[in-house]
């Protein structure tokens, strides 16, 4: 018998179905449709931080904006969007919940893997199923456990395995599995129907940040793949494909996720500042024994510093941020049609940029998601006030792999000229 998971009610969103019933047409439409998502997320963000519901609800309210659809082809009704706006998207919809953007940012990913490392067919097979169905998709793909085991069975491959988080498993409609063929050191990915009985979550997410990502446990048990299914391969020859998958052209699936972390670390930053900001205003009390007493918090120095400070920052790492968008998008534009002509230097920029941005977004967003409450007050401390799920999201996610190892990298960039080498997190 299924487990019964507390979740959130998608009905409390259904005026929304018929308020966004067509996509947004451009860059900034689409920012826009973001940011209002972000407007209702905000709404009641501490409450449903706090209840830590499965986010079955907000989902709901992801499907009805369209946003799951941003970096889909228009053929099949998607929004057909660069990466660069869906890293906008990914930010604004943080800046209220970073949970939801982090949920978003894994889909736009998982839902676009084929394009990095399918066939065509595969490409196009995958993009008509998902958009055109609305689909959320999650992933059960994390390297730091042993790989999924995978068998063949005549025309079907069959996963086996278990991993001790996955991400949005729970509230998808697909998820992606990827594991290791036996006898071989391939790698394949799959896109498979999560509601299954060889899927079983473990729903163990009880950590301090990001509570509403379902990034708990799941057991993978005899899961069967058609053959046709596993990206990248031949469903002939049971062998990789030489022009998909043993080119330069899939290690871009590393950088690309790397920045989605960016992005929502950035957009939770944002939305922490912005939310202190409205706070400070309304509420943080003047010091009286400073001996330059104001009549208003805002008008203290020491405040006014620190907000100044923390928003040339902020301001920066935005910057810093679109430059590396638009670094990747610029890639794949180019070499989408081509994708064997990618180089090795040219990945290698790529993820030089993406690592620089992951270090930044790492030091400030710790650093803005903190410091903080040294100009809101002792009273914003408060659970009801909300305003700790900030740095608790950021300080959850910058721990999935090690910032130093970035610093690393770029250093070994600056004194030897060596690009990062792809890794599962490079």
């Amino acid at each position: 018998m299924a487990q019964e998971v507390p979740a959130t009610d998608p009905a409390v969103y259904s005026q929304y179905e018929t308020k966004w019933s067509t996509l947004p047409d451009s860059e900034s439409g689409w920012v826009d449709r973001a940011r209002e998502v972000a407007e209702v997320l905000a709404q009641d963000a501490a409450q449903r931080d706090q209840e830590n519901k499965s986010p079955r609800a907000e989902i709901a309210l992801l499907k009805h904006s369209g946003l799951l659809k941003l970096l889909g082809p228009k053929k099949y009704g998607g929004g057909e969007q660069p990466w660069s706006v869906g890293y906008k998207a990914i930010r604004e919809v943080a800046k209220a919940d970073g949970s939801i953007g982090m949920l978003l940012g894994y889909h736009l990913l998982w839902s676009t893997t084929a394009n990095v490392v399918g066939t065509a067919e595969q490409i196009e097979r995958t993009h008509e199923l998902i958009i055109s169905n609305n689909y959320f998709v999650g992933g059960a793909v994390n390297p730091r456990d042993s790989d999924l085991k995978i068998t063949s069975d005549g025309d079907h491959i069959v996963f086996n395995g278990a991993k001790f988080f996955n991400t949005g498993g729970v509230v998808s409609d697909l998820t992606v599995l990827e594991g290791v063929l036996e006898g071989t050191d391939g790698h394949i990915f799959a896109l498979v129907e999560t509601r299954q009985p060889g899927i079983q979550f473990a729903h163990n997410w009880h950590n301090i940040g990001l509570r509403l990502t379902e990034s708990g446990g799941v057991k993978i048990d005899n899961v069967r793949v058609p053959w046709k299914d596993a990206l990248g391969w031949d469903e002939t020859s049971k062998k990789p494909r030489e022009d998909v998958l043993l080119i330069q052209f899939p290690t871009l699936l590393l950088p690309t996720i790397q920045l989605v972390f960016s992005n929502f670390y950035l957009g939770i930053a944002l939305g922490s500042l912005e939310f202190a900001s409205k706070y400070t205003t309304a509420t943080t009390r003047p010091w009286p024994f400073g001996g330059d007493n104001k009549d208003s918090a805002t008008e203290e120095f020491y405040i006014l510093e620190r907000y100044g400070n923390f928003f040339a920052h902020l301001r920066a790492t935005e910057a810093l941020a679109d430059r590396a968008a638009d670094q990747l998008t610029d890639v794949y534009t180019k070499y989408s049609g081509n994708r064997a002509a990618l180089t090795a230097e040219e990945r290698g920029e790529v993820a030089e940029w993406v690592a620089s941005v992951k270090v930044v977004t790492t030091d400030v967003g710790l650093r803005v998601t903190s410091g903080v409450f040294e100009v809101t007050g002792a009273r914003a401390t408060s659970l009801k006030v909300g305003l700790d799920r900030f740095w608790r999201d950021i300080r959850t996610h910058t721990l999935h792999d090690p910032v130093a190892y970035k610093n690393r990298e770029l250093g070994r960039f600056v004194l030897h000229r060596e690009y990062p080498a792809p890794t599962w997190y490079t």
